[in-house]
C-alpha cells in the first residue's frame, strides 16, 4: 500500500449508497473504522465484508438516529478519547424529500435538516478538537451539486446542502493550516437508494436528461478520496457535473430564476 492510512474512519450513512462504498474504497487504507447508521443489520453485513477486503481491518459499528440530540451525544461520549476516536470524519448521512414545501410532512423537514446539517456541525464539533490537538485530521462533507441551485420541489434539500458547502469553506479557511483538511463533496444524481427514498410515493418520471447526469457510487468516492489526496476544498465528481457546475457558476441569478421556473415539476393536485 503506497498511500498514507488513517488511524481511524468514521462514516455516517454507512449502510448503503456513498456511505457503504466509502467504507470499502477506505478499508484498505485505514487502522480501524467506525460505520454509523440507523440500520444495524446493513451494517453488520458490511462489516463482514470490509474483513473481506482487508483482513487487518479493525471495524465496528454503531447504530444511532443521527436526528436525535441524544444519540449524536452518545456516540461522541463512546468515542471520545478513544482509538476509536476518527482521524478522518465522513459525514455523509443525509435525507431528502421531494415535492412541494407546502404539501409537505413537518416531521420529515425537520428530521432532514436535523440530519444534513445540525448532526454533521455536531459531529465535527465533536471530534475537531481533538484532530486540531494532534495536527492531522480530515473532514469529508457530502454536500451537492443542488448546493448551488435553489431547486423548486426541493427547496429544503437544497438549502441544507448550500450550508453544507458553506460551512465546509469556512471551516476549512480555520483549520487548514493547522494540520486539517475539510473537502466538500458536491455530486450530481448518484444510483443509489436515496432518490427512492426521498419521494414522496408513486413511481418517478422517466428523464433522460437527468439521466445522462447520474454517476456510480464507486465514481463519486474515488475521485473524492483523489481530491481529499490533493488537499482540495470542493469537488464536483465526475466530468459532466464539473461542467455543470462551472456552467450554473457563470449564470445570473436572475436568469437562473426564469431557468428553474420552467423546469419541468411533479406536484400536488
Amino acid at each position: 500500500m503506497t498511500e498514507a492510512r488513517h488511524r481511524c474512519v468514521l462514516i455516517t450513512g454507512a449502510s448503503s449508497g456513498l456511505g457503504a462504498e466509502f467504507a470499502r474504497q477506505l478499508a484498505g487504507r485505514s487502522q480501524r473504522m467506525v460505520l454509523v447508521a440507523r440500520r444495524k443489520d446493513r451494517m453488520a453485513k458490511l462489516e463482514k465484508e470490509l474483513r473481506g477486503i482487508a483482513p487487518g481491518l479493525e471495524v465496528g459499528s454503531i447504530a444511532a438516529d443521527l436526528a436525535l440530540a441524544e444519540d449524536r451525544v452518545a456516540l461522541g461520549r463512546r468515542l471520545e478519547g478513544t482509538a476509536w476516536a476518527p482521524s478522518l470524519l465522513v459525514n455523509n448521512a443525509g435525507l431528502g424529500d421531494y415535492g412541494e414545501f407546502a404539501t409537505a410532512a413537518w416531521s420529515k423537514l425537520e428530521a432532514m435538516m436535523q440530519v444534513n446539517m445540525t448532526a454533521l456541525t455536531h459531529l465535527t464539533h465533536e471530534f475537531l478538537p481533538q484532530m486540531l490537538e494532534d495536527g492531522d485530521g480530515a473532514i469529508i462533507n457530502v454536500s451537492s451539486l443542488s448546493s448551488i441551485l435553489p431547486i423548486p420541489d426541493f427547496a429544503v434539500y437544497a438549502a441544507s446542502k448550500a450550508y453544507v458547502s458553506s460551512f465546509s469553506e469556512a471551516l476549512r479557511i480555520e483549520v487548514r493550516e493547522r494540520g486539517v483538511s475539510v473537502l466538500a463533496v458536491c455530486p450530481g444524481p448518484v444510483h443509489t437508494e436515496f432518490g427512492e427514498r426521498a419521494r414522496r410515493g408513486g413511481e418517478e418520471e422517466e428523464n433522460p436528461l437527468r439521466e445522462w447526469f447520474f454517476a456510480e457510487a464507486e465514481d463519486v468516492v474515488a475521485e473524492s478520496l483523489r481530491a481529499l489526496a490533493r488537499d482540495q476544498a470542493r469537488v464536483y465528481p465526475g466530468w459532466k457535473i464539473a461542467l455543470a457546475a462551472a456552467g450554473i457558476s457563470l449564470v445570473p441569478l436572475a436568469v437562473l430564476r426564469l431557468v428553474l421556473s420552467s423546469r419541468p415539476r411533479k406536484v400536488a393536485d
